[in-house]
């Protein structure tokens, strides 16, 4: 069996960063992995506003996010990271966690240090778990994944919840507790990047929401930085409700889709995206005529 873990620390020993799309379900994973992405991120608030319509707000639970992992993995080739928010408990449920999302088929987690329930990153009013709280719980993680087959990314959001410093400190702390990568969430400004970058062992992770606490930079910026995995969790999920809000109102406005035809896909591309010639190819090798 494929190590997918290894794979991503392969393209990152590579030297060029890697660039992770965020995904919520299987057909926003295809439509990713087929753009030509290499790894794509599972992001919990994405999940939680398709699956539930609520906000990433400590409402989604680890049996709904490991069945994301679960769909998501099956309909892709690429590796999977998931979106684990805080393990669901202490460091017992982080092992389950872990062990979940590892038979789903995922190639790794990022894990949080915020008090349950949880809120985004880039939400007002977040709080952190004492470090040595977290330590214990990526101690248990590293401890579940075995023999290495899952790429753990530790993630403080004690930047807005403490301050700048103690983000980097903790994400150190982290890092001696066997994190593969480090994500300090929402840094303020451009040089509060440029201090993650100069402070913390790479790998890094710099999160890029649009409209959220961080300046958004490209991906030639960031990695010069020092930012080797470079998330865009909420892009897909935006553009693809911006597009089904004009396309609904058009609808609803006009009774015809005439309006939007030329921004659908066509019935006979999307049925190519979901793999409908698959389907009669094995439905006349089994058909018993």
């Amino acid at each position: 069996m494929r190590n997918k873990a290894e794979e991503i620390r392969s393209r990152l020993r590579a030297g060029r960063p890697l660039v992770m799309p965020g995904v919520y379900d299987a057909l926003s994973a295809r439509i990713a992995a087929r753009a030509g992405f290499e790894v794509i991120f599972i992001s919990g608030y994405g999940v939680s506003a398709t699956y539930l319509a609520e906000p990433d707000f400590g409402v989604l639970t680890q049996t709904e996010i490991v069945g994301a992992a679960q769909r998501v993995c099956r309909a892709v080739d690429c590796p999977v990271l998931v979106d684990v928010d805080t393990g669901y408990g202490n460091a017992v449920n982080v092992i389950r966690t872990i062990e979940e999302v590892r038979r789903a088929g995922a190639a790794g987690v990022f894990l949080e240090d915020q008090v349950w329930p949880k809120r985004c990153g880039h939400m007002r009013g977040k709080r952190v778990i004492p470090v040595g709280e977290q330590v214990q719980k990526l101690r248990a993680a590293v401890r579940a994944r075995g023999d290495g087959d899952c790429l753990i990314v530790a993630r403080t959001d004690a930047r807005q919840a403490v301050g700048l410093d103690d983000a980097i400190a903790r994400a150190l702390a982290y890092h001696a507790a066997g994190a593969d990568a480090l994500f300090v969430e929402a840094p303020q400004s451009v040089d509060e990047l440029r201090e993650i970058g100069r402070r913390l062992p790479p790998p890094l992770v710099a999160n890029m929401v649009e409209e959220g606490a961080t300046p958004q930079l490209s991906v030639d910026e960031l990695a010069a930085m020092g930012f080797q995995m470079i998330v865009y969790p909420l892009t897909g999920l935006f553009a693809a409700a911006r597009a089904m809000e004009e396309a609904y109102g058009i609808l609803r406005r006009d009774g015809r889709s005439q309006g939007v035809r030329d921004k659908l896909l066509g019935f006979d591309a999307f049925n190519r995206l979901i793999g409908l010639d698959e389907k009669y190819a094995l439905d006349a090798e089994f058909r018993d005529d």
